[in-house]
């Protein structure tokens, strides 16, 4: 059987249809941290590349392995690079495209983390970063410079729901010879194909719709050309930041029912979504399902799907926001996203507070911003649980 041909729900399960030769129905956890060689000469060829034996887990690992396999065929790209937690991922292309007199073009809104390391650490090095609303294909033209190196995107950008064109931006990007990379979090491969679209590299935040569960930390990258792959490949294993085997087998049980958990949390936020915005207490909303999305019908040609991520404004600010937060019972105030678990946080204290603030209000992260990742409950519960949050304002 062609597994690249499957459907994607069998790709899930079935992934590239490799078997354990003992029989497992599962992939074994190969929890260990080195492997025996054969022989003198069988370790010698594993270490020179003529062997695809495993030397070390940090370089390789069977169940690290399969989950990386499955992932680079849901996402139709060369090879996936397991790593430790998504910000490892971010790290790593980071690391492999960047150096000392680089620039690289990325949102303004994107994942805090992935902001602040540019301007703190990665600035040290002489790493240079321009912010802008990728939206905007005329400024992202303008904003690449001779030694631009990466353009990074976040479609639809977290928290403010962004979208950007993959297509079009990666289409200015290789007339200049520079890759794009996507992080693909708030979709997962499912409901967006980057590489499909023309990106160069893909990542993911396994942590969030990958696993799905809220039990591990964990990351990926996913390379179109075999050169991207090797290149991203050394400078994870030499940095140190791989998936540990007993991670990666969860994330992989948790992969398998991915269609399934998004098809019930986005049929539950279109309902959520459509409720709240026309909530007399809701000044602003965005989410890529309704037409009142700036980016609706960019959303519609470039995702299968509007995904089950919601963020909106509220008329009374931040108090009005912490008094929402404070009054949910059903939804979980926390961070992170993509479980099966509603959970409900404030981005500007939350996972943006490292940014300036100068730079959250440029980025529309208003100290009134509230994120929802709707989970699969049932749509009247989550309902009613704001209902009753927002009456209390």
């Amino acid at each position: 059987m062609d597994h690249q041909k499957s459907g994607f729900n069998s790709k899930l399960v079935h992934g590239t249809g490799s078997k354990d030769p003992l029989g497992s129905a599962v992939t074994p956890i190969y929890q260990t941290s080195t492997f025996a060689f054969e022989s003198a000469d069988h370790g010698a060829q594993c270490f020179s590349g003529k062997s695809s034996g495993y030397i070390y887990t940090r370089i390789g690992n069977p169940t690290i392995e399969d989950l990386e396999k499955t992932v680079a065929l849901l996402e139709n790209g060369f090879g996936g690079i397991g790593t430790s937690s998504g910000m490892g991922a971010v790290t790593t292309v980071y690391m492999t495209y960047l150096g000392a007199g680089s620039h690289i073009v990325s949102h303004e809104a994107v994942y805090g983390p992935s902001r602040v390391v540019l301007e703190t650490i990665l600035k040290r090095f002489g790493v240079e970063a321009t912010f802008i609303d990728t939206s905007d294909l005329d400024l992202l033209k303008e904003s690449i410079q001779a030694n631009t190196k990466l353009i990074y995107l976040e479609t639809p950008a977290n928290p403010t729901m962004t979208i950007a064109d993959i297509s079009a931006i990666s289409a200015i990007a290789h007339e200049k010879g520079i890759p794009v990379c996507v992080d693909n979090t708030f979709c997962s491969p499912y409901l967006q194909s980057p590489l499909d679209l023309g990106a160069d590299i893909v990542l993911h935040s396994m942590t969030k719709f990958i696993n799905g569960h809220a039990d591990i930390v964990g990351g990926i990258i996913v390379a179109k050309r075999e050169v991207d792959y090797k290149a991203l490949r050394s400078t994870m294993i030499i940095m140190g930041c791989n998936m540990d085997p007993h991670q990666a087998y969860l994330a992989r049980r948790g992969l398998k029912t991915l269609a399934i958990r998004i098809d019930r949390a986005q049929e539950n936020c279109i309902k959520v979504a459509s409720w709240l915005e026309k909530h007399p207490k809701v000044t602003k909303l965005k989410y890529p399902g309704l037409p009142s999305h700036p980016q609706y019908e960019l959303g519609k040609k470039q995702m299968r799907g509007p995904g089950a991520m919601i963020s909106f404004e509220l008329s009374g600010g931040l108090e009005a926001g912490k008094t929402l937060m404070n009054n949910v019972h059903l939804a979980l105030l926390a961070v992170s996203l993509g479980g099966i678990e509603t959970l409900i946080q404030h981005p500007a204290s939350m996972t943006h507070s490292k940014m300036s603030k100068e730079s959250k209000e440029k980025a529309g992260i208003t100290d009134g911003l509230v994120r929802l990742s709707i989970g699969i409950e049932e749509a009247e519960d989550i309902i009613a649980d704001l209902d009753h949050a927002l009456s209390r304002i």
